[in-house]
C-alpha cells in the first residue's frame, strides 16, 4: 500500500478473525530460523575523479609537508598506571608529566636511555622497544603542590583540633612517593603512515599519526603550556586579551598530522581558547560580578565561579586548588591552634580557638586591608578545611574558563581574534620557526623532519550562477554579492492583514509603517495598512515575559476581527530580548501567526529592504532565485525529483550537561526549484550527536518521524512525485562520525523510506560539510582573502576519500574560512564538476542576504530553525543551570521535554528566514 495517498497516519482496515485453535494431539513443527541477512556496513566512498571546471589559481595552504625517514620501525604503546604510595590510583591530571619525566632522570638505564612520547594520562609511546614488557618503579617529587593535583598538601590554617600549629614548622617541600607501572600495550609498524597517504587507512595508522601528534603535545607541554585537545597557549600576556566578565581570550596554535594527496601534512593554525583572569582573586569576582567592591559581590556565585581554580597564596607563594569558602566572614571565623608553649595537665599542647583574621595579623604579622569583613578562601578538605584571607590570594595563569559566554563577550572574542590573510601568515610562519621542531629528539628518533614553507595547491575559482529577480530580469553577481537596488522581488507577496506590536521599544511606529510600505512598494510588495499599533501598556511593562506576550495577545484578539496574516513585532533590546522565546512559540504553535521581530535603532531603507527580504520569504514568496532553477536546467537534480535536506544537531553550551539538544531537519519542496524549503525540529537527548528521530514508528502502522513529515509534504508540493534522489547536507560531525552518519541515520532514511512504500528505492548522496577544521587558504602575495567560488580538490585533500574545499563566499574580515565537503555517499553518481557546482549554487539561494554565503543554504537554515524553536523551551537562566557548576548528568538519563508543534499554516513555511 502506499501512503504517500493517505492523509497523515492511515489505519488499518477491519482486524482479521483470530486464529483457529490447535487441536491438543498435535505437535507444532519447529520453524528452521532463516539465516540472518548480513547487514552491509556502508564507508565513506572513495574519489572517483577531481574537478576541472574554472579559473585556475595558486593558492599557499597552512599545511606543512613532512618528510618521514624510517618506515621500517615501530611504535610501542604502552600503558601507564600511577599509585600513591598507599596503593591507591592517582586521580588527580597534571602530576603525570612530573612523574614520568622523574622516571626518565632516575631510570634512565633500565630503560635503555629512550625517549618517551608521553600523554599525560594512561598511554606512552617509545620507537622500538624497552627492555621488559612490564617495568615497576618507585619515585619521589618534592613540593608536589605546584601540580594541579594537590590532594594532600598541607597550606597555612587547619581546622584541625589533633594538628600542630603547621606554620612553626618550616617545611619548605612535601615530598610524596609515587608507584609508577608501564605495560606493553600494542606494537604499531611506521609502515602505517606510508599506507594512510595510499589510501589504506587503518587502526594503526591513526594510532601512528596520534603519536606523531602527542609529540608535539608533550613538546608544548615541556614548554609550559596550557593544552586543549589539539591546541596549545603559552603563558604569555602579549597573547591575552580581555573580553570583560574576568575572562581572557588567550591566543595560540593548533597543530595536526593530517595524511593527504601530497603525502604527510603538519597542520598549524591560530587557536583561541578563554582563560580565567590571572591575578588578585577579588580582581577577577569584581570584573566577573561586574560589582562595584568586595562588599557587593554575591558570595553563592563566587563561589561557583572560584571552586577547582588554582591560586598561588602570599607570603609562602604556595599553590593550592580552592575547594570553597568558609561559612562567616574572616573575622568570625574560628579554628582550633595547638599552643605549644601552653601545656595542659596531660602536658599536651592546648587548643586555642582563634579567628582566621586574628591568627593571620597578630600571630603571623601579616597586614590585611580589606579581608577582614568578607569571606576566606578554603583550600582543605571537605572535613578538614583550610582558610586563607581572600587579599592573599592570587588566580594562577592559564586556567581555562568553560561556562558559556555571553553575547558581549562572544562579540568582543570574535572581533578581538580576527586576523588579516598576511597577519595570520606571517603569526604562524614565526610560531612554527619558534617551536624548533627540529630539535624533538622524538621526531629525529622516527626520522620526521617539517618543512617551514606554506604548502602551494591549485585551486579553481567558479564563476557565479546567474540569478532571476523581478520583471524577468537576469542578474550576475559581483564578487559574491548583490543587491536590489532599483529591482523587484522574483516573486514578491501581499501584506494585507497585519498589525503592529510594540513591546515598550521608544520608536515612531507611525513613520516606521509609511516608511516599510514605501521600501515594499519599490520591491514589489504591496502592503496594506495595518491594522492597528498594539502598545504594550506601563503596567504590563513589568511583568514576567510570559505574562506580558499573553496580556499583549489578549489586547490583539478583543481588537482584531480574526487571525492577523502577519505579526510585526518592536522588541526594545537588540539582542537576546527574553520576549522572543514566548513570542515565537505563541505565534508559531498556538495561533500559527507569520511574525518578524525587530528592535528599532538604527532604521534605514537598507534596513527595511532586508527586513523585507525575511517576511517575503517567511509568507511563501522568493526573492530571487537560481536561473537554472527557473528554466529548470540544474545537471542531474533538474531531471528526476530531488530533494534536497539540511541536518544539524545543535547543543547546549559546554557546561549545560541538561539541555536537551535540538534536531533539525530542512527539506527542499516544490521540486524542481531548490530555493524553498520547511523544517522540522525535534528535541533529543544532550550532547547526542546522531539524529534520534528520523523515524519512530509508534505501531504498524504509524511513524511519527520526521523524514515522513519532510517526505509528504515533498509529495504533496511537487504535484504528487515522489523524490527518487535523495541528497543530504550534514553539518556538524566529525570524521570520527562519518559511519555512523552512513549506517545509523541514513538507515533510519531508508526505513521511513520503506514505511511509505516499500516498493520505492530512491538513491542517496550523503554529504558532511564541516566549518570547524584549521585548513585556511591564501593568495600568494597578495592582502586579499581568496576569491569567492574557489574550489580545492587535490594535494592537501583525503589521500582516498572524496573530500573538495570551497569558499563560496567573499571574506570581508579576518581570513576566510572555507567550508570543507566529505562527499561520504553517491549512488546517483555526480561528475565532480556537477557537484561541486551543485553546493556552490546552493551557497546563493540563501533568501536572507544578497550575498553567497559560506556553506549551503539547507545548512544554514537547519541552524536558524533549531535556535529559533529552541528558544520556545525557556530552561531556567542559561547560565546559571545547576549542572554547569561541576557533575555531568548521563546522556539520556533525564527525560527530554518536547517541543509543540507548529500549526498547520505555518508548519511548512520559512517561519526560520
Amino acid at each position: 500500500m502506499d501512503s504517500f495517498e493517505q492523509d497523515g497516519n492511515g489505519a488499518a482496515p477491519d482486524s482479521l478473525p483470530p486464529p483457529p485453535p490447535v487441536p491438543p494431539d498435535v505437535v507444532p513443527i519447529k520453524a528452521e530460523p532463516e539465516p540472518a541477512k548480513k547487514k552491509v556496513v556502508r564507508v565513506p566512498m572513495a574519489r572517483r575523479g577531481l574537478g576541472s571546471k574554472g579559473q585556475k589559481i595558486t593558492l599557499l595552504t597552512n599545511h606543512f609537508k613532512v618528510n618521514v625517514g624510517s618506515s621500517d620501525g615501530h611504535f610501542f604503546h604502552y600503558c601507564v598506571s600511577l599509585y600513591y604510595e598507599d596503593g591507591r590510583p592517582v586521580d588527580g591530571k597534571g602530576v603525570g608529566r612530573k612523574v614520568i619525566e622523574r622516571v626518565q632522570e632516575t631510570y634512565g638505564n633500565e630503560l635503555a636511555g629512550k625517549d618517551f612520547a608521553y600523554d599525560g594520562e594512561k598511554s606512552l609511546f617509545t620507537v622500538g622497544a624497552l627492555p621488559n614488557n612490564k617495568h615497576e618503579f618507585t619515585v619521589v617529587l618534592e613540593d608536589v603542590t605546584s601540580n594541579r593535583n594537590n590532594g594532600n598538601a598541607s597550606p597555612d590554617v587547619h581546622d584541625d583540633s589533633n594538628g600542630q600549629d603547621r606554620k612553626r614548622i618550616k617545611r619548605p617541600y612535601q615530598s610524596k612517593t609515587f608507584k609508577v607501572e608501564i605495560s606493553f600495550a600494542a606494537k604499531i609498524p611506521m609502515q602505517a603512515i606510508q599506507n594512510a597517504l595510499r589510501g589504506q587507512e587503518s587502526e594503526n595508522s591513526q594510532e601512528a599519526l596520534r603519536v606523531l601528534d602527542i609529540i608535539l603535545r608533550q613538546h608544548a607541554a615541556k614548554q609550559g603550556c596550557l593544552l586543549v585537545r589539539q591546541s596549545f597557549f603559552q603563558n604569555n600576556p602579549d597573547n591575552f586579551t580581555d573580553i570583560g566578565g574576568g575572562v581572557l581570550g588567550c591566543r595560540g596554535f593548533h597543530s595536526s598530522f593530517r595524511a593527504s594527496q601530497g603525502g604527510l601534512s603538519l597542520n598549524i593554525d591560530v587557536s583561541t581558547t578563554m582563560i580565567i583572569r590571572p591575578g588578585p582573586v577579588v580582581d577577577f569576582l569584581l570584573a566577573n560580578q561586574n560589582a562595584r567592591d568586595p562588599y557587593s559581590l554575591d558570595w553563592t556565585k563566587a563561589k561557583r565561579s572560584l571552586k577547582n581554580l588554582r591560586i598561588k597564596v602570599s607570603p609562602s607563594n604556595q599553590e593550592y586548588k580552592i575547594t570553597g569558602l568558609s561559612e562567616q566572614l574572616c573575622k568570625d571565623q574560628l579554628f582550633s591552634l595547638k599552643q605549644k608553649s601552653m601545656k595542659n595537665d596531660n602536658g599536651e599542647a592546648e587548643n586555642l580557638e582563634i579567628t582566621v583574621y586574628d591568627y593571620f595579623v597578630n600571630h603571623r604579622n601579616i597586614q590585611l586591608r580589606y579581608s577582614a569583613d568578607l569571606p576566606c578562601i578554603n583550600v582543605g578538605k571537605p572535613k578538614r578545611p583550610t582558610y586563607i584571607p581572600l587579599e592573599l590570594c592570587s588566580l594562577v595563569s592559564l586556567q581555562r574558563y568553560t561556562k558559556a559566554l555571553t553575547t558581549f563577550q562572544r562579540a568582543s572574542l570574535v572581533e578581538k581574534s580576527r586576523q588579516k590573510p598576511q597577519e595570520r601568515m606571517t603569526v604562524l610562519s614565526s610560531a612554527l620557526q619558534r617551536s624548533n621542531y627540529g630539535a624533538e629528539p622524538m621526531l629525529r628518533s622516527c626520522g620526521v623532519s617539517i618543512s617551514t614553507n606554506f604548502t602551494q595547491v591549485e585551486g579553481r575559482v567558479l564563476p557565479a550562477p546567474r540569478l532571476k529577480v523581478g520583471n524577468g530580469e537576469d542578474f550576475f553577481p559581483r564578487n559574491g554579492r548583490w543587491n536590489f537596488n532599483n529591482k523587484k522581488l522574483v516573486e514578491p507577496t501581499k501584506i494585507e492583514r497585519w498589525a503592529v506590536v510594540n513591546f515598550s521599544a521608544r520608536c515612531d511606529t507611525n513613520s516606521l509603517v509609511r516608511d516599510l510600505i514605501r521600501c515594499g512598494d519599490m520591491k514589489g510588495i504591496r502592503i496594506d495598512p495595518p491594522f492597528d499599533v498594539f502598545q504594550e501598556s506601563n503596567q504590563n511593562r513589568r511583568c514576567s515575559p510570559l505574562v506580558r506576550v499573553e496580556k499583549m495577545f489578549e489586547d490583539i484578539q478583543s481588537k482584531l476581527p480574526g487571525a492577523p496574516q502577519f505579526l510585526l513585532c518592536l522588541l526594545p533590546d537588540r539582542k537576546n530580548s527574553d520576549l522572543y522565546g514566548p513570542w515565537k512559540k505563541k505565534n508559531l504553535s498556538e495561533f500559527g501567526i507569520v511574525t518578524q521581530c525587530m528592535a528599532p535603532t538604527r532604521v534605514n531603507d537598507q534596513y527595511l529592504t532586508n527586513l523585507l527580504l525575511k517576511i517575503n520569504a517567511k509568507l511563501g514568496g522568493l526573492n530571487s532565485m537560481l536561473a537554472i532553477e527557473q528554466t529548470p536546467s540544474i545537471p542531474v537534480v533538474s531531471k528526476v525529483p530531488t530533494i534536497i535536506l539540511g541536518m544539524d544537531v545543535s547543543h547546549g553550551s559546554p557546561g549545560q550537561s541538561d539541555i536537551p539538544s535540538i534536531a533539525a531537519v530542512v527539506s527542499s519542496r516544490q521540486w524542481p526549484l531548490i530555493s524553498r524549503y520547511r523544517a522540522s525540529v525535534r528535541t533529543q537527548s544532550p550532547k547526542l550527536e546522531m539524529i534520534d528521530s528520523l523515524f519512530k514508528k509508534v505501531s504498524d502502522k504509524e511513524d511519527e518521524g520526521i523524514m515522513r513529515e519532510v517526505l509528504l509534504d515533498f509529495y504533496t508540493s511537487s504535484g504528487k512525485r515522489k523524490p527518487d534522489q535523495i541528497i543530504i547536507f550534514r553539518d556538524g560531525v566529525s570524521e570520527s562520525q562519518f559511519n555512523q552518519v552512513l549506517n545509523i541515520e541514513l538507515d533510519q532514511v531508508i526505513e521511513a523510506c520503506k514505511f511509505l512504500d516499500e516498493s520505492w528505492n530512491p538513491k542517496f548522496v550523503v554529504i558532511v560539510a564541516q566549518k570547524n577544521h584549521h585548513t585556511k587558504f591564501f593568495q600568494q602575495g597578495s592582502p586579499d582573502n581568496v576569491p569567492p567560488g574557489t574550489v580545492i580538490d587535490n594535494k592537501i585533500c583525503h589521500p582516498k576519500n572524496n573530500d573538495f574545499y570551497l569558499c563560496a563566499h567573499a571574506g570581508m574580515i579576518g581570513t576566510t574560512r572555507p567550508t570543507h565537503y566529505h562527499v561520504l555517499l553517491d549512488q546517483i553518481g555526480f561528475s565532480a564538476d556537477d557537484l561541486q557546482e551543485l553546493v556552490h549554487s546552493l551557497s546563493y539561494v540563501y533568501q536572507r542576504s544578497t550575498t553567497a554565503i559560506s556553506v549551503v543554504a539547507p545548512i544554514c537554515y537547519a541552524h536558524l530553525a533549531a535556535s529559533q524553536v529552541g528558544t520556545f523551551m525557556k530552561f531556567e537562566d542559561a547560565s546559571e543551570t545547576s549542572s554547569s557548576h561541576g557533575g555531568v548528568t548521563a546522556p539520556g538519563a533525564i527525560s527530554v521535554p518536547q517541543l509543540p508543534r507548529l500549526k498547520e499554516n505555518v508548519c511548512n513555511s520559512m517561519f526560520f528566514c
